[in-house]
């Protein structure tokens, strides 16, 4: 075997063996050719044509040499999602040449011969491509607004045929911080940083890594006279915000348009500029993209999960735990509950498998009595009894691995057949169903439920999950999948504009089958892009208990607000590895007590003891320390009496814009230190929080800004804007009260 992918796997942050790099090289600078081989291979050679414009012809035999390839993913610890991530770190052989000095003004083709000793020689087919330059193109941006695009400094990267990259500089000034850019966990300020917008499963250490699940190319620009912008595409922008020249932002962005016979570009991509304070640019860009539904109460009350929680009467324990315990629970989140094949019956029930596809009924299901579920509507409606709603995992892929039988099988037949996947090219220019590339559910069929007759294909197979055994919602989780220019959607548009896309679809899919039978459109992701912001809630994604993951945390809950996203949550004190120690455990807790979506969430141990549940008697039991369940009861019995003020402010903030989980520089754009403190923000209008985000303090440092604030649980008053040193023990989260509305949220805090 010998193979060369001109542009590799999609993956977005790592060059495959096998890929020409860069895909569209510039003039004057080099590019790389690979190929993966398999068997013995004695040597590897590149015949190089280049046939310039003006007729002439060289031809160049380059010698390959061998490399190693190592995993495209990361390197991470534990967990059962790790031990499936490394089987991509498994050396592979491959064989790779540099060309230096490529030529513009022609075309190169290529192929690659291998010699397999006395079997002969292999080769592949011809590959082609033209060398691009970047050319002044002031007219390839259409601006809206009143615009900071720098005259001269738009240019397009083109091979004389296809444009595939735009630049352009806007400026930033001495006192301007950057912000907003969808989920971010690095940092709330990105002046001085390179950023990128793509839609990326970064599992675990996304702020060391600077990937997330969730971006935008939207931008809040605070600190001077205040605006905004948006990149207007669906595909990879970069951005450079000072990091190369402090008094300028950079701006690259994927394209593809076709070059004008006069070799001129008109408007290939937009760029909305919003003016004023923060809450007035994003209402203006969430006018423009879509703006949040509000979701019922319920969703602010405790949401709780195990992945081990994989049985009828596990769920139904731990159910009954919270009520012994007296721990409130508003949700609770199956996560292993189908039968890890359809994703859509549940595991050990028995079914005739509908050989065309369909979907099935209730009616259709026996459960055994002895089975996991021996009746899954049954402990629905005790759940519900409880005031408990009740949300299934999705993911949305045909798992393919290990080879599909039964349902699964005949739903990947029906799947071709009603043509509703997406689909990418082959070597000779056909379409074949794509493969999932990623490392979790590896060759995967993927649905596009960009598409509304394939969406409503996909969903309708869960539609008795809601309309008769009574799911109120639905985890949809794994929504960045799609990889690939090469990807081809119903549409006929490709995967450079659309895999950003695919998860903002996946979310309005389910909401639309749970709106469809009279429920709220209550989803619960953890990727997404612009448009996203209409769609359900968000989690952060998966994550270490640590305490630099906490903080990392609370970054993305607030940029993720920034950018419009108002019912976010995050696995308090994360979900992965060994459980948090009591400290962090509790002050994740106070803190989540304050974010828009309370949960917690324990990934799969295969049922290992001690238990790694993250519910608050096993972290008591683990820890030998009984003042854990107290203390989490009394910031549970908290968040019950802040569902009043949280549902009122999110219905504010929907009409409004103004963040319900609100970063200082929303109120106060020109307050001294917001962007140096620690992350605090507003909760609704009313509330300022400040999470402990150490071990070992006793006091935590909280800038007050401008007014009377009352301290929560105190009840001393403190005018601002000032820094205060205020005492937190373990039981307590610094917070205080706009001194406006102490008379009506003290109750609250039990005064």
């Amino acid at each position: 075997m010998i193979r060369h992918r001109p542009h590799g796997s999609g993956h977005p942050y790592s060059t495959d063996t096998e890929e020409r790099s860069p895909a569209v090289p510039e003039a004057g600078s080099p590019v790389t050719l690979g190929v993966r081989t398999g068997g013995p291979i004695v040597s590897v050679s590149c015949e190089l044509v280049w046939a310039g414009d003006d007729t002439t012809e060289s031809t160049e035999i380059l010698d390959l040499e061998p490399v190693v390839r190592s995993s495209r993913g990361q390197t991470v610890d534990g967990g059962h999602l790790a031990s499936a991530q490394a089987r991509l770190g498994r050396a592979a052989g491959g064989w790779q040449t540099v060309v230096p000095g490529i030529r513009a003004g022609g075309r190169y083709r290529y192929r690659f011969a291998a010699v397999r000793g006395d079997e002969g020689v292999e080769r592949t087919r011809w590959f082609t491509f033209r060398a691009a330059e970047w050319r002044a193109a002031d007219a390839a941006i259409a601006t809206v607004g009143t615009s900071r695009v720098v005259p001269g400094s738009v240019s397009v990267l083109h091979d004389g045929e296809r444009a595939v990259r735009v630049r352009f500089t806007m400026p930033l000034g001495t006192t301007e911080h950057v912000t907003g850019l969808g989920e971010r966990f690095d940092a709330l300020d990105h002046r001085g940083a390179l950023v990128d917008s793509v839609v990326f499963e970064q599992y675990k250490n996304q702020g060391a890594e600077r990937k997330t699940y969730l971006p935008m190319p939207f931008a809040h620009v605070v600190g001077g006279d205040g605006w905004g912008f948006h990149i207007q595409t669906s595909r990879r922008c970069w951005f450079d915000f000072g990091r190369t020249a402090p008094d300028t932002i950079a701006v690259e962005a994927e394209l593809d348009a076709t070059v004008d016979g006069d070799g001129s570009f008109d408007g290939v991509i937009g760029v909305r500029f919003f003016d004023g304070r923060p809450t007035e640019v994003l209402r203006a860009f969430l006018d423009d993209v879509g703006s949040p539904k509000e979701l019922p109460s319920w969703v602010f009350r405790l949401w709780a999960s195990g992945n081990e929680w994989n049985t009828q009467a596990e769920v139904l324990r731990q159910m009954n735990l919270h009520r012994d315990h007296g721990i409130p629970v508003g949700s609770v989140v199956i996560e292993a509950w189908s039968d890890e094949s359809t994703f859509t019956a549940f595991r050990d029930s028995r079914y005739a498998v509908n050989a065309d596809g369909a979907p099935h009924r209730l009616a259709d299901f026996e459960f055994p009595s002895d089975g996991a579920w021996p009746d899954p509507q049954g402990m629905v409606d005790e759940l519900h009894r409880r005031d408990i709603r009740v949300h299934l995992w999705q993911i949305p892929l045909i798992k393919m691995r290990p080879h599909p039988v039964g349902q699964t099988k005949a739903d990947a037949e029906a799947a071709v057949r009603e043509n509703v996947l997406i689909r990418e090219l082959a070597p000779d220019g056909s379409l074949r169903p794509y493969r999932n590339r990623g490392w979790w559910f590896p060759l995967g069929l993927m649905p596009d439920l960009t598409d509304e007759r394939a969406a409503r294909w996909w969903t309708d197979k869960r539609r008795y999950l809601v309309d008769e055994v009574g799911i109120d919602g639905f985890k949809t989780d794994g929504g960045e999948h799609a990889w690939g220019s090469d990807l081809v959607y119903l549409d006929g548009r490709h995967g450079d504009e659309k895999n950003n896309t695919f998860p903002v679809a996946y979310a309005k899919a389910y909401g639309d089958l749970l709106e469809s039978t009279g429920k709220a459109p209550v989803t619960f992701s953890r990727a997404g892009f612009t448009g996203s912001q209409a769609h359900g809630a968000f989690w952060a994604g998966d994550e270490n208990s640590t305490w630099q993951a906490f903080r990392w945390s609370m970054l993305a809950g607030l940029s993720a607000a920034a950018s419009g996203i108002v019912y976010w949550g995050w696995d308090l004190a994360g979900f992965s590895g060994d459980v948090p120690e009591a400290e962090l455990y509790l002050r994740a807790a106070a803190a989540s007590t304050f974010v828009p979506i309370m949960q917690y969430h324990s990934e799969f141990n295969h049922h290992r003891l001690p238990s790694r549940d993250r519910t608050p008697w096993n972290m008591a039991e683990r820890a030998g320390d009984p003042r854990i369940l107290d203390v989490f009861r009394g910031f549970a019995e908290l968040r019950e009496r802040l569902v009043p003020y949280l549902a009122e402010q999110a219905a504010v903030t929907i009409a409004t814009a103004r963040p319900l989980m609100r970063p200082l520089y929303f109120e106060y754009p020109h307050l001294d230190g917001a962007w140096d403190a620690q992350p605090q923000w507003l909760l609704g209008d009313d509330l300022l929080v400040a999470p402990v985000l150490e071990a070992g303090r006793t006091a935590w440092p909280v800038l007050v800004p401008d007014g009377a604030w009352e301290n929560a649980w105190t009840g001393e008053v403190v005018a601002g804007p000032v820094t205060v040193d205020v005492a937190a023990p373990i039981d307590r989260i610094p917070v205080f009260i706009r001194a406006e509305a102490a008379d009506r949220l003290r109750a609250v805090f039990g005064r």
